[in-house]
């Protein structure tokens, strides 16, 4: 329970359904600024919410301190990804590591028979028993691209009671219930920057990561300076700082010579993507693959699913997608689909390692970050 009224709704409605529900909040962190800013979750306030719906219901609440968890597993790896080029994506890390796997041993020590959060993703049990994770029915409010990494064993044991719903239909339930935190604010997708300042972070964290460096055109010519590249993502237009006759974008990070590589917007469309982790959810095991695998995939969250292949590598997998993409960037996530739209079923994904084009503009600009090699071994 985060104290916002998705988690909030979710206890009201497993209470009202006869079962014996039990109330968990993680303190994950304590910024100060973080504990009545709007839009922050887990800390402060919000625990103070999550314990006042907790008695309104009528169930026990127990608040447990994960702040040394959250600080080693999302955001000292929050600023390790930015410091190497990459543009990391926190919430899938604090699902897979915090929540799916820290907090959900804890409910299996406390003898829970299910642990049921307010994500916007919907299970359901197909043929071998087993189940299999499908896209909420609210497309706007589909949360399975932070969910990719969940494992099989994770799904039998989880419940989103939430992923047939529309968030309206939350919020109005959330007032049968008598909810104070119905119309309360969603939180931020970085809950624990209070500032909304990532970089004051990792500057803290990785003060090399705001190094100055170079801005340099596809051919390497110096045409700016930059005060750290944690201030870039690929793809970024705007406060480049350089005039030119045509728009020019954010097209790679090169971490080891602390360089800004732009270009025209044609040189963003990437075609080929190389995954790290990929973690695999689907029918079968994933290494039976031999010659390819139609699936769907989405390279960000707000992006949706296009047609592609699934290849395996003699170093992992790789995606190749069938129109290209732009703005594909390291360290962002790569998810499978079975479908383009619906209620689609998730079949897993990786994180973007490297990312190449056919094309002969972008030919010359395939991108891996020796550093970023260096660092994955």
């Amino acid at each position: 329970m985060s104290g916002g009224v998705d988690s909030s709704t979710t206890a009201a409605l497993l209470k009202s359904q006869g079962y014996d529900v039990v109330g968990i909040t993680l303190q994950l962190y304590d910024h100060g600024a973080a504990t009545h800013r709007k839009g922050a979750c887990c800390a402060g306030q919000d625990i103070h919410d999550a314990r006042n719906v907790a008695e309104r219901i009528g169930i026990p609440h127990y608040v447990l301190d994960y702040e040394n968890r959250f600080r080693e597993s999302v955001i000292d790896n929050f600023a390790d990804s930015y410091a190497l080029g990459e543009t990391p994506v926190p919430c899938i890390e604090c699902n897979r590591s915090i929540k799916f796997r820290d907090l959900l041993a804890t409910a299996r020590e406390l003898g829970a028979a299910a642990l049921a959060t307010g994500h916007y993703v919907a299970s359901r049990r197909i043929s071998d028993g087993s189940r299999a994770m499908v896209c909420a029915a609210d497309a706007d409010r589909d949360q399975s691209y932070f969910l990719f990494a969940t494992t099989r064993e994770q799904l039998d044991y989880l419940r989103f009671p939430l992923g047939d719903m529309t968030k309206a239909q939350t919020r109005e339930l959330a007032r049968r219930f008598g909810l104070t935190v119905a119309d309360k604010q969603d939180s931020q997708d970085i809950c624990f920057v209070p500032s909304g300042r990532y970089t004051d972070i990792i500057g803290r964290l990785r003060p090399n990561a705001i190094e100055p460096g170079d801005i340099v055109d596809l051919g390497g010519q110096t045409i700016g300076k930059h005060q750290g590249i944690v201030h870039f993502t690929v793809g970024q237009r705007r406060g480049l700082g350089i005039a030119s006759a045509t728009p020019l974008y954010v097209v790679r990070l090169d971490a080891a010579t602390r360089r800004v590589v732009v270009g025209p917007r044609d040189a963003l469309r990437m075609d080929r993507i190389v995954l790290r982790d990929v973690n695999w959810i689907g029918d079968g095991a994933l290494d039976e693959i031999r010659g390819g695998l139609e699936i769907f995939v989405r390279v960000r969250s707000t992006r949706p699913p296009q047609p592609a292949w699934l290849r395996p590598t003699e170093r992992g997998y790789e995606v190749e997608l069938v129109a290209g993409e732009e703005g594909v960037s390291p360290g962002q996530a790569c998810v499978f689909y079975d479908a383009p739209s619906g209620q689609a079923r998730v079949l897993g994904g990786g994180f973007i390692q490297s990312a190449t084009a056919k094309s002969s503009i972008n030919k010359s600009i395939a991108w891996q970050s020796p550093l970023v090699e260096a660092a994955r071994g």
